[in-house]
C-alpha cells in the first residue's frame, strides 16, 4: 500500500519543483531585466586573406588576345551581363527579367507575405472594435408556479465591443520583429531569384552559341571522315590499303557521326530551356547569337570577404532567418509571463424594439483580465529550450551559407585562371593545326600532296578548333558565374544604393513596418 502513496508524492513533488521553475524563471527576468532571447547579430566569421587555397593573381594569362583583370576591393555590378557587349543578350535578359512566371510567383508571395505582416501588426498593437446586431424571437418554458401558459418574447441587442491585451513583456512586439524578419528572408530569396535568372539565361545562351559552333564543327568533321571513308574503300578495291584501313576508316567516320546526335541534342535542350526561362514556349526559342559576338569582360571585380556578407542574398536571407529565430526565443521567455486585457461594450438592448431604442435600453460593461502561468506541464519551458535550439541551427546554417559562399568565390576565381590557361593553350594549338591545313592544302593544290594528307589536316585542325570552342564557352560562362557569386552592392547608411542596381534588386525592405527585432526585453 505504500507504493501508491510514493507514487502520488513524487507526482505532487513533480508538480511543486516545475511550477516553482517556472516562477523563479519569471522572477529572475523581471528582477533582473534579463535578455529574453539573444540579441539576433550574426557570428563573427572569418576574414581569409584570400578565397583560395592559393592567393589570387592580379591577372589571369592573356586568352585570344584578351587579359582579364581581378580589380580586388570592387563594388559588384548590378547588369554585368552588359559587360558582354551583346544588344542580343541584353535584350534576352530583359525579358526573361519581365516575363518569368517563376520570377512572377516569387514577387507575388512577397506581397502576400507583406499584406499578412501588416495584418498580425494591425491586429496585435491596436484594440480590436467590433459592431454588432441581433434580433432574436424566443419560446420559454412555463413556470408551474406562475401558471400552465409558455412565455413568448423578443429580444433586441445592438452593441459595440472593444478588446485590447497590453504588450506589458514584448511578447507581441517580439512576434511581429520574427514575422517581419521572416518577410525580409522572402525579399533576400526575391533578389536571389532575380539574380540566378539572370545568370541561367545568361548561361544558356552562351552554352547554345558554343554548342551551335561545335555542331557546325563536328559536321564539317563527319563530312571529311566520310569522304576520307569512301576514299579508304576504293583504294582497298584497288589493292592499294589493306582490309584493316578500310575498317579503320568506316569505324572512324561512324564514331565521330555518332558524337553529332547527342551534341544536337544537348543543344536542343539548351534552347528548350532558354525559352522557358524567358517566358515562352519551347518552340519559340531564340535564335543563337554568334560566338564570335560575345566579348568576355576584361575586368572583374572581387569583392572582399567582409563585403560579401553584404552583397550576397543568400547571406543576407541567413542573417534574416537568424533574427527571426532570435525573436521567437524572445516570444517563447515572454509567454511565461502575466498577459493583462481589458474589454469594453457598450450599446442598446430590451425586449422590444422601442424600449431597446430608448435610454432604458442602453447596455454596457467594462472589464479586466489578467493572467499568469503557472502549471503547464513544462510545455513553455520546453518550448522556449525549442526556439533556443532552433536559434543555435540558425547560427550553424548562417556559418554554413558564408563558407558556401566562400567557396563559391573560390571555385570560380579558381576557374577562370584555368579557363584562361587550357584557351590560350587551345588557341595556340588550333593556330598551329590551321598554319599546317593552309601548308597542306596548297601543295595539294599544286598537286605534290595527295588529297588524303590535306583532308587528315584539316581533321586536325576542325579537332583543334572544338577544343577551342569548349575552352571559349567555359571562359564565358564561369565569368558569369563569378558575376554573380559577387552579389549586389550593398545598400548604403542613406539606405540607398547604386541606380543601375534598381534593374535586378528586391524590394527594399523598408516598406516592411517592423524592422530588425531587438529581443532585449526591460520592465
Amino acid at each position: 500500500m505504500t507504493i501508491p502513496a510514493l507514487s502520488r508524492r513524487a507526482r505532487f513533488d513533480a508538480l511543486a519543483r516545475t511550477t516553482l521553475a517556472t516562477s523563479i524563471a519569471s522572477l529572475t527576468c523581471v528582477l533582473t531585466a534579463c535578455s529574453f532571447g539573444p540579441n539576433g547579430e550574426p557570428p563573427a566569421m572569418p576574414q581569409p586573406a584570400h578565397y583560395g587555397a592559393e592567393a589570387l593573381p592580379t591577372q589571369t594569362v592573356p586568352a585570344q588576345g584578351v587579359t582579364q583583370q581581378f580589380v580586388s576591393g570592387a563594388q559588384p555590378v548590378p547588369e554585368w551581363w552588359k559587360l558582354y557587349r551583346s544588344d542580343a543578350l541584353n535584350a534576352l535578359v530583359d525579358e526573361g527579367l519581365r516575363n518569368s512566371p517563376t520570377l512572377a510567383a516569387t514577387d507575388r508571395s512577397l506581397a502576400a507575405a507583406r499584406e499578412q505582416l501588416r495584418a498580425q501588426i494591425g491586429s496585435s498593437l491596436l484594440p480590436t472594435i467590433d459592431a454588432g446586431g441581433q434580433a432574436t424571437r424566443n419560446r420559454a418554458l412555463a413556470i408551474p408556479e406562475a401558471g400552465p401558459n409558455t412565455f413568448l418574447y423578443n429580444v433586441f441587442v445592438g452593441q459595440l465591443q472593444a478588446h485590447y491585451t497590453f504588450d506589458l513583456f514584448g511578447a507581441t512586439r517580439l512576434a511581429n520583429a520574427a514575422l517581419a524578419a521572416r518577410v525580409n528572408v522572402q525579399v533576400y530569396q526575391l533578389d536571389a531569384a532575380r539574380r540566378a535568372l539572370a545568370a541561367n539565361i545568361v548561361t544558356a545562351t552562351l552554352t547554345s552559341s558554343a554548342l551551335h559552333a561545335q555542331i557546325d564543327t563536328t559536321e564539317r568533321l563527319v563530312i571529311l571522315a566520310n569522304d576520307q571513308a569512301r576514299d579508304t574503300e576504293r583504294r582497298f578495291e584497288l589493292g592499294a590499303v589493306s582490309h584493316a584501313d578500310m575498317l579503320n576508316a568506316q569505324q572512324n567516320a561512324a564514331s565521330v557521326a555518332a558524337s553529332l546526335p547527342a551534341l544536337k541534342q544537348q543543344w536542343l535542350t539548351t534552347r528548350h530551356a532558354l525559352a522557358v526561362l524567358l517566358g515562352r514556349t519551347p518552340d519559340t526559342a531564340p535564335d543563337d547569337i554568334d560566338l564570335a559576338q560575345l566579348h568576355v569582360p576584361e575586368q572583374v571585380p572581387v569583392v572582399v570577404p567582409s563585403e560579401l556578407l553584404r552583397s550576397r542574398p543568400d547571406i543576407e536571407a541567413a542573417d534574416a532567418a537568424l533574427k527571426a529565430a532570435a525573436a521567437d526565443v524572445g516570444v517563447a521567455t515572454a509567454q511565461m509571463f502575466p498577459t493583462l486585457s481589458l474589454s469594453a461594450s457598450m450599446g442598446q438592448g430590451g425586449f422590444s424594439w422601442p424600449v431597446a431604442v430608448s435610454g432604458a435600453g442602453a447596455i454596457w460593461s467594462i472589464g479586466a483580465s489578467l493572467s499568469q502561468p503557472l502549471f503547464h506541464g513544462g510545455a513553455l519551458l520546453a518550448q522556449r529550450r525549442a526556439a533556443q535550439q532552433t536559434y543555435e541551427a540558425s547560427v550553424s546554417q548562417y556559418k554554413q551559407t558564408v563558407l558556401a559562399a566562400f567557396q563559391n568565390v573560390a571555385d570560380t576565381l579558381a576557374s577562370l585562371e584555368h579557363d584562361a590557361q587550357s584557351l590560350d593553350a587551345a588557341n595556340v594549338a588550333a593556330r598551329s593545326a590551321q598554319g599546317v591545313f593552309n601548308d597542306t592544302s596548297a601543295r595539294y593544290r599544286l598537286g605534290s600532296l595527295p588529297i588524303a594528307s590535306a583532308r587528315s589536316s584539316e581533321q586536325q585542325w576542325r579537332n583543334a578548333q572544338l577544343d577551342e570552342i569548349r575552352y571559349t564557352s567555359a571562359r564565358l560562362t564561369d565569368t558569369a558565374a563569378l558575376f554573380q557569386a559577387m552579389g549586389n552592392p550593398p545598400v548604403d547608411q542613406g539606405g540607398t544604393s547604386s541606380p543601375s542596381a534598381a534593374a535586378t534588386s528586391a524590394p527594399a525592405s523598408a516598406s516592411v513596418s517592423v524592422g530588425t527585432p531587438n529581443t532585449t526585453a526591460s520592465n
